[in-house]
């Protein structure tokens, strides 16, 4: 697999991090270091709204242990909730559909705890899921038989993903709801995200809007920026 880029945090647009914010948050690090495991995932919680704008990339320094960093390839991502949220099934089906979160919410529901893994080597275990199975929302839009690929689209307006049609149809790729008994903030990619246990994370896209059967697996975001089209995890 190619040498990954940087982490899709390092450097997007967004408000400076003031220095004084920054060096407090380098002592809290520190902090961590000493203190264990329970400072490092309170503070993963608590540098969300700033990780998310910190074109600096020094938040990235804090030691956050085994707890999720939160990434934005944009300069910021409008949230959308109930009354605002929609998820398109187009392409290559034979009936696409909108569905607005009610419609989700109102499909079975699966619940998983599975592990969370990046593609630049840090892990978050046993992360409790709730969700649709993806292959729910593909039976019903039923792919014609030049469907091979889905690209997911985030209203991000920028992210992209791909993946075979064959992996979206596995057990453990949801389009995830909820996570630790809570729906999905807007954080970690809220109100909807897919969330597939056996890639790794840039697969999982966040702030989910549109997903597009295709007749080819159309490179993705990251994988046009030397990423493994694949994206299995290495065990």
């Amino acid at each position: 697999m190619p040498t990954p880029p940087d982490p899709p945090g390092e450097g997007p647009r967004g408000a400076p991090v003031g220095r004084r914010v920054v060096l407090g948050l380098l002592g809290l690090g520190a902090a961590g270091v000493l203190g264990g495991r329970t400072v490092p995932d309170a503070l993963s919680r608590a540098l969300a709204p700033v990780q998310l704008h910190d074109p600096t990339g020094l938040t990235s320094l804090v030691p956050l242990g085994d707890a999720f960093r939160y990434y934005s390839v944009t300069g910021g991502v409008t949230p959308r909730d109930a009354s605002t949220y929609e998820l398109a099934v187009t392409g290559l089906v034979e009936h696409p559909t909108t569905y607005s979160l009610a419609d989700l919410r109102a499909l079975p529901q699966v619940d998983h705890t599975w592990d969370f893994q990046c593609v630049t080597g840090w892990r978050v275990p046993d992360v409790p899921w709730s969700g649709v199975p993806l292959s729910v929302l593909l039976d019903a839009a039923a792919p014609t038989s030049e469907a091979v690929a889905i690209r997911f689209r985030s209203f991000d307006g920028t992210y992209t993903e791909n993946m075979t049609l064959e992996q979206a149809r596995r057990s453990d790729v949801l389009v995830a709801l909820g996570m630790y008994g809570a729906p999905v903030t807007h954080a970690h990619g809220g109100p909807v995200r897919v969330y597939a246990a056996s890639l790794y994370g840039y697969k999982s896209t966040k702030w989910l809007s549109g997903i597009e059967l295709t007749d080819t697996n159309v490179p993705g975001y990251w994988e046009r920026r030397g990423y493994s089209l694949d994206g299995t995890i290495e065990t």
